[in-house]
């Protein structure tokens, strides 16, 4: 597997060796080890599925202490434009984003730590995105951060046709306090 590291610390690409033939193809998705050696030790343990039409805007959400998630994300099939903006407060990053795109096709990998809010857009429809998480889901915990706020410029490469009322209601950077 080739890691590379992102100009924002923290946020990793992850490529995996493909092995492919007349039958198909073959890949480790994940291994424990790998991440270990990058001073990474981490527990995962709960896996998400979404499926998404193009045109859907997910994002962005983190979730604050004590249930702070890491998420390691790929596309199971489809596409996707994947989003993670920095809110640790004493980052040199803070409020700067890195998007990479996604696909059942290049078989990309993202990690997310904690101290950032993720969120995807879907480029093609009946998209399968799938994420694996270091803490558990609480609706209590969760936060995030307006996906279209002008002064974050990000482009979504779609029009937001799909976009949750929740979604819509987040505060922009500028009104936001971030728990990290």
């Amino acid at each position: 597997m080739e890691i590379t590291k992102t100009e924002i610390e923290g946020l990793l690409i992850l490529q995996p060796k493909i092995w492919r033939d007349e039958r198909g193809y073959f890949f480790e998705s994940f291994r424990e080890d790998i991440f270990r050696k990058l001073n990474l030790d981490l527990n995962f343990v709960q896996d998400n599925q979404s499926l998404s039409q193009r045109g859907t805007i997910r994002g962005l959400h983190f979730q604050k202490a004590p249930h702070e998630q890491g998420k390691l994300v790929r596309v199971l099939q489809g596409k996707v434009l994947d989003v993670a903006l920095d809110i640790r407060k004493n980052s040199a990053t803070y409020g700067k984003y890195f998007s990479i795109e996604l696909s059942a096709d290049n078989q990309t990998q993202f990690f997310i730590p904690p101290g950032f809010a993720h969120g995807f857009s879907t480029l093609e429809d009946n998209t399968i995105f799938c994420y694996k998480c270091t803490n558990y889901y609480d609706k209590a915990s969760e936060g995030g951060v307006l996906y279209n706020d002008p002064a974050l410029g990000i482009d979504w490469k779609v029009e937001g046709l799909f976009v949750s009322d929740k979604d819509k209601e987040l505060p922009v950077l500028k009104d936001f306090v971030s728990p990290f």
